[in-house]
């Protein structure tokens, strides 16, 4: 029988929320998020029902939580790349390989979200829209940039080249498998150079 967490004490409770994230990505990815109960997911944790609502709130919130903590993550290292100062080209390099890592790194994460997003609640939906469009924007600010000062195609719409490299990203949980003839940095590099020899100036 697994053993419950209650909520009491610091040090048995430390990993409690990761816990419960563990077991409701892998049970989300098995089952699918509308046919996994509360129940198990607390069962697999080891943790009470009280334990869950104290932390999340919901089952709902731990689905947006699970594809939050990854663009977090995302958004972090993007902004850190953004900020470097470094010639745009090489950024935008470093950022699309960078998503593409993450992405393939977090895969059961993103597969899960985007096959169960529209169960969401609509607030919450509409924040995680929100939030990742804050990081597609970021990404195209790259592109800008690329464009002002002469290194990119004018010619180009920053928005589509956006929606066009994040379609194939969005994508990759379709078809990459970690057993595959390719490594996740493997993948990033083509999906990189892909993207750069797309953007640069003839």
């Amino acid at each position: 029988m697994a053993r419950t967490v209650t909520g009491g004490g610091e040090s048995g409770t430390a990993a409690v929320p990761e816990r419960l994230l563990a077991e409701a990505t892998r049970l989300f990815a098995e089952r699918g998020y509308d046919r996994t109960s509360v129940q198990e997911i607390v069962e697999a944790a080891g943790v009470t029902k009280g334990a869950l609502y104290h932390y999340f709130g919901s089952k709902d919130d731990l689905l947006h939580e699970i594809y939050g903590r990854v663009l977090r993550l995302q958004t972090e290292r993007l902004d850190a790349i953004a900020a470097r100062d470094t010639p745009v080209p090489e950024r935008l390099a470093e950022a699309a390989s960078d998503v593409v890592v993450t992405s393939i790194q977090n895969l059961d994460d993103t597969k899960i979200f985007f096959r169960s997003i529209h169960q969401l609640s609509p607030e919450k939906q509409k924040a995680v829209r929100a939030e990742r469009r804050r990081y597609h924007e970021k990404f195209r600010s790259l592109i800008e940039e690329g464009q002002a000062a002469g290194h990119f195609r004018a010619d180009l719409r920053p928005d589509l080249v956006v929606d066009f490299f994040f379609g194939s990203v969005h994508h990759l949980g379709t078809w990459y498998h970690a057993d595959g003839p390719l490594s996740a940095h493997e993948v990033a590099g083509e999906f990189s150079d892909l993207l750069l020899h797309s953007v640069r100036r003839p």
